[in-house]
């Protein structure tokens, strides 16, 4: 089946969700797949998030069953802790390198290829600005028969030197509205070291739900 995000689009949630288990899997594999617990975290970062959003567990829980009716998420077996883990590069159809573009795409909003080159840091390392550009064209001139165009590139804004893109998994982009841009980066270096320790208590969260389970204790919040 070929995934179609013009007919069947993501709803916020859901882009949120996938993106951020694409994020984690790169970034803190020692607790992927995640439990719902650290995966609502992740989703809820107030760093390297636009936009910042508070989901709750039933949105959550909502987004992950309409991921999996397009087998964008595999639930993990074997754990009495429930565990996810994206399947995006195999079921889109894309290379790794336009799965790191796209998954930046969601979690951040529109970025230039510079912006995304210095993001993908963390995920992957591209030789240079000219490589995402390439990668981005392929996405913005994917075949109608594989599901037509993943990304589009922006009108510039009124005062950039560079042109932004933004993904279309969500459906179409509105090119006439401000929204389309980003706001600005702010200091990089501060959000890297924001999103370091949000990562390290997200795997503490998660071992520590683990141990609960595994000592047969309820988790926080529950009878």
């Amino acid at each position: 089946m070929t995934l179609d995000f013009r007919t069947r689009p993501l709803s916020p949630a859901e882009a949120r969700v996938l993106a951020t288990l694409m994020e984690k899997a790169r970034t803190v594999p020692d607790s992927y797949p995640l439990s719902l617990n650290s995966l609502q975290s992740g989703c809820n970062q107030k760093s390297s998030r636009e936009p910042v959003m508070n989901l709750g567990e039933a949105e959550i829980t909502d987004a992950i069953d309409g991921l999996r009716d397009l087998s964008l998420v595999i639930e993990s077996s074997g754990n009495r802790v429930p565990r996810y883990e994206h399947n995006f590069q195999r079921a889109v159809g894309v290379p790794e390198q336009s799965a790191v573009l796209l998954g930046l795409l969601m979690l951040r909003g529109p970025q230039t290829a510079g912006e995304l080159r210095t993001n993908a840091d963390r995920w992957y390392r591209f030789l240079d600005i000219a490589s995402v550009d390439a990668f981005l064209d392929e996405l913005q001139e994917r075949a109608e028969e594989k599901g037509g165009p993943l990304v589009v590139k922006l009108p510039r804004a009124p005062g950039a030197r560079e042109q932004r893109w933004a993904h279309l998994l969500c459906g179409p982009v509105d090119l006439s509205s401000p929204a389309a841009s980003s706001a600005p980066a702010g200091d990089t270096a501060l959000a890297e070291r924001v999103t370091t320790l949000e990562n390290t208590v997200a795997t503490l969260q998660a071992q520590l739900a683990d141990l609960r389970e595994q000592l047969g204790m309820s988790q926080p919040g529950q009878p």
